[in-house]
């Protein structure tokens, strides 16, 4: 039965992803939304982050990765990072093996945040199936996008904007950088929306269509 099943939110640029497709295939019950941080919720605590290995050593490059686990600390009780990939982390671009060594310290022991192996996308589904069933075994909680607010009022007000269509955590900051406010961003016009970068006609007209449309719920019998 459905209520039996354990439930897992994942981000929608997850969706086409061989997690998404081997969670299905354990019979997980997954729900697509746009997380403001990380990839996937295990429980309203747990919020995992995967990192595929080149990506993880290029987000080390680009400064990206020490960003992301600021957000997953300040986001989640519980955050943890999925390192996925049987490459050799040491052998990927022109990094010297003792800062990658140096970033897994940090992460481990600066953040407190752990570092999880995996093979492939079916061990990292099975890995997080078992973070969410131990969540629901021990703790009973559902995962829930609205369980845990961010600390700050900026995180506020990303999580808010990254819950319109088509809005990730990177271009929910374009829009308030951009248009100032909360407010200024649901009450934007097509064309002013689309002044911001990466937002084009679509994007800005399904944007609009939930912040302009009438609130007509269905009408259920009782």
């Amino acid at each position: 039965m459905e209520q039996d099943k354990i439930r897992i939110f994942a981000d929608t640029r997850e969706k086409y992803s061989g997690v998404i497709k081997a969670l299905y295939d354990e019979g997980a019950l997954i729900e697509l939304k746009p997380l403001a941080v990380g990839d996937f919720l295990c429980s309203s605590r747990v919020g995992v982050e995967v990192k595929r290995v080149p990506d993880f050593v290029n987000s080390i490059i680009d400064g990206r990765l020490l960003q992301q686990l600021k957000e997953m600390k300040q986001t989640f009780e519980r955050p943890a990072v999925i390192l996925e990939g049987e490459q050799d982390i040491y052998s990927l671009r022109n990094v010297h093996p003792n800062s990658i060594r140096g970033m897994i310290a940090t992460i481990a022991i600066g953040y407190g945040i752990p570092i999880i192996p995996s093979k492939n996308p079916k061990d990292t589904a099975g890995i997080l199936l078992a973070m969410a069933k131990r969540e629901r075994e021990e703790e009973r909680k559902e995962p829930s996008l609205h369980d845990r607010k961010p600390p700050t009022l900026e995180q506020q007000q990303e999580y808010v904007i990254a819950s319109l269509p088509g809005v990730e955590l990177k271009l929910a900051r374009a829009l308030l950088e951009k248009l100032g406010t909360v407010a200024d961003v649901i009450n934007a016009t097509e064309e002013q929306l689309q002044k911001v970068e990466l937002i084009g006609s679509k994007k800005a007209a399904a944007i609009r269509k939930v912040t302009g449309s009438d609130y007509r719920p269905l009408r259920r019998k009782d």
